[in-house]
């Protein structure tokens, strides 16, 4: 999914409902209700012009309030993880609110991201070795980071 342009080429689902990433979710059913009417393909069915746009913004609508009205889908989209056009599977849906739980929690806690990969590596029975795919060792990953003039965190990209 294009994370600018949700699955259909449009802007972002919090751009689609014209609300902020922290609205809460009586904002965004006000929003989704508002834009609904506003954009009902029933509306403009007698003016064949306009019809097509109104269909397009409204499945718009509906996709954003869809996704940003369920909790899970929700912050699997601001994680980027969202895709609309996968099937859901509700274990990795699961799996993956729990990793992102514990993300939060790591972020929160001031743990390193290795006791995040300690964790994970226990909770799949993994056998506690590194997951840096460079080959590394853990300590010249952390001296790494640490150095790296990326050190004071991550940044995500977001839509809005």
């Amino acid at each position: 999914m294009d994370r600018e342009g949700g699955s259909a080429g449009g802007s972002c689902y919090y751009s689609v409902l014209g609300i902020r990433k922290d609205a809460s979710f009586s904002d965004i059913r006000t929003a989704y209700r508002k834009l609904a009417k506003k954009w009902h393909p029933d509306k403009y069915a007698r003016n064949p012009g306009v019809a097509g746009e109104a269909k397009r913004r409204f499945q718009q609508i509906h996709e954003a309030y869809s996704v940003l009205s369920d909790e899970s889908k929700r912050s699997m989209y601001d994680a980027g993880l969202y895709d609309p056009l996968e099937e859901e599977d509700q274990d990795f849906c699961d799996f993956m609110q729990e990793m992102l739980s514990m993300m939060n929690n790591v972020k929160d806690e001031g743990d390193s991201f290795e006791d995040l990969q300690r964790m994970f590596a226990e909770m799949v029975g993994g056998d506690g070795m590194s997951f840096d795919v460079n080959g590394s060792s853990p300590a010249e990953t952390k001296r790494a980071r640490v150095n790296s003039p990326k050190a004071n965190g991550v940044k995500r990209s977001s839509c809005c």
